[in-house]
């Protein structure tokens, strides 16, 4: 029965070594992962994906022809769990961070590695079908960011906005609460500090615990205790330390 509970994996990588190191922490950390093929850049990755329709893929970002966007790009049409791996680059992670993406910092962890197996391995065995790579590609192809969309990993498991549906975002101690348009409020399992990094402008933090979006301002209040109003009429602070970054976005 073992082998029918495996998970079918390719590695997409590049570098050799990258390869072979990573496929001897599979098989000594992660006895339920089986490799069933390699790929060494996206031009061989997409039609080997296609035959071999692994349920995981480890995916390294950056390789030659193209990188791994390019790879779910070709590979809309089938399903697939991915970790990312990936040498630090703020556009990469901050991609990966808002479609809620599993990666990996080169070089690889093995405790982080074994995390994102057993994440991977349960959505695998609650049969959780929750398409990231496709958020991902679709966020990659819209230029705007307010039309982009942000995964919310919430207690009840995982929401998907457009992040012009966002009106704000409040720190509660572990969590996030979100408020948006439509009156509601989503309490989200991820500290404010996170989004502070993933949402790019026009979300701008005015307060330790507050991040706004600019397109949702009324008005401002000038002195020394300045606050916001806000389209669903919320009045924020401005906290003096964010003040200066905060008016500059008025010229």
């Amino acid at each position: 029965m073992e082998t029918l509970s495996k998970i079918k994996s390719v590695i997409v990588e590049d570098e050799q070594a990258a390869r072979e190191a990573l496929k001897n922490y599979l098989a000594k950390y992660c006895p339920s992962v089986e490799v069933v093929g390699e790929a060494i850049d996206c031009k061989s990755a997409i039609p080997l994906l296609h035959e071999l329709e692994p349920q995981l893929v480890f995916l390294d970002v950056e390789m030659p022809f193209g990188n791994a966007f390019d790879v779910l790009e070709g590979c809309r049409d089938i399903y697939f769990e991915t970790i990312f791996v990936t040498a630090y680059s703020e556009y990469s992670l901050r991609a990966l961070n808002q479609s809620a993406a599993y990666y990996l910092l080169k070089p690889v962890s093995i405790e982080e590695l074994i995390l994102a197996v057993n994440k991977v391995q349960q959505h695998i065995s609650n049969r959780e079908v929750f398409n990231r790579n496709k958020i991902l590609v679709e966020n990659l192809r819209e230029s705007k960011p307010e039309k982009q969309q942000v995964i919310l990993p919430t207690l009840e498991g995982f929401e998907v906005v457009k992040m012009e549906q966002i009106v704000r975002l409040q720190g509660n101690g572990n969590f996030t609460d979100i408020y948006l348009t439509d009156k509601s409020k989503k309490m989200v399992c991820r500290f404010l500090k996170h989004f502070s990094e993933i949402l790019p402008f026009p979300f701008v933090r005015i307060h330790k615990s507050h991040i706004i979006n600019f397109n949702c301002i009324k008005s401002y209040h000038k002195g020394s205790g300045g606050y916001v109003v806000l389209e669903d009429e919320t009045e924020i602070e401005v906290s003096p330390s964010y003040k200066e970054n905060f008016l500059q976005l008025f010229k």
